[in-house]
């Protein structure tokens, strides 16, 4: 099951940071997707161009965050992720329920990855643009 955390405004690179650390508390969230507003080239020095650190790990965070989709195990943790939330993003959010993340390969991936798609892991199916290299646009941190 995947959910959308819809905020009323865009999140700073700050805001962004500490809902990601409150909600890997959170157990039975399965996947994090992160999608917004692509930022500046880093020679522009946009001000929240940031890395920001999530599970110990560093990461280039690349778009100011508009939409926050999550795969999750079970309905039970929703209540969870809307106190949260409650706390982090005070001027407003919405939380819908439907299907946000790809959870198969397709013919897209197919044609994108060639003869490595066998190589790509599940976890990736659905994260990022086919467009894009894969080592720009995705970060896998390990549970």
């Amino acid at each position: 099951m995947d959910i959308e955390i819809f905020p009323h405004r865009l999140l700073s690179a700050d805001t962004t940071e500490k809902l990601l650390k409150d909600l890997e508390k959170i157990e039975g969230i399965e996947r994090i997707v992160l999608q917004g507003q692509r930022l500046p080239p880093e020679e522009s020095r946009h001000p929240d161009r940031k890395t920001i650190t999530i599970k110990g790990a560093k990461i280039d965070l690349q778009i100011k965050t508009g939409r926050v989709l999550m795969e999750i195990r079970s309905e039970e943790i929703i209540e969870n992720i809307k106190s949260l939330c409650d706390n982090h993003l005070p001027f407003g959010f919405n939380i819908h329920q439907g299907t946000y993340i790809r959870k198969k390969k397709t013919v897209s991936d197919g044609l994108k990855y060639g003869a490595a798609l066998d190589e790509i892991p599940d976890e990736m199916v659905g994260l990022t643009d086919q467009n894009a290299k894969l080592c720009k646009r995705a970060t896998i941190i390990k549970k």
